[in-house]
């Protein structure tokens, strides 16, 4: 007996609620519904505007961004969502990282809070001094530069 296919198919988009999630580390106080935006300095460095914001897919790199950003104020690890296209961040793929293993990317959109991660665990004192070193190096190097 053929079994009828047009009762489990359908045209109707699938809801997952098992979308991507994407994080955003920093030590900026932002709220719920607030929008993260291009124009403002850099988490790294001070010295200028961005054309770009970023975001990753894993939170061991949003970890890293909280950790290192530049700032007075508690380290923060939201969730935002794009509101427009993303792209890979060219800054490590295929530069520092071959790939995307960190699953980070830059977008000129905004990208909306919607929620904070407020338990998480950072790296060892050693693993943070040993990248801090390293940036500084490359910062000597003036190889620092974030690619806009």
């Amino acid at each position: 007996m053929e079994k009828d296919q047009s009762a489990t198919k359908s045209n109707t988009p699938f809801y997952s609620p098992f979308a991507q999630t994407y994080f955003h580390g920093t030590k900026a106080d932002l709220t719920i519904g607030e929008f993260i935006q291009v124009g403002f300095n850099s988490n790294y460095t001070q010295d200028n505007a961005l054309n770009h914001i970023y975001l990753t897919a894993t939170l061991d790199a949003a970890v890293w961004g909280a950790e290192l950003a530049a700032g007075e104020g508690r380290e923060r690890i939201y969730l935002v969502e794009p509101t427009g296209e993303i792209e890979d961040d060219p800054n490590l793929t295929n530069k520092k990282f071959p790939g995307n293993p960190t699953m980070a990317y830059r977008s000129t959109h905004p990208f909306k809070v919607v929620g904070e991660v407020t338990r998480w665990q950072g790296h060892s004192p050693e693993q943070l001094k040993a990248m801090k070193d390293g940036l500084a190096k490359l910062r000597e190097q003036g190889l620092d530069s974030i690619e806009n």
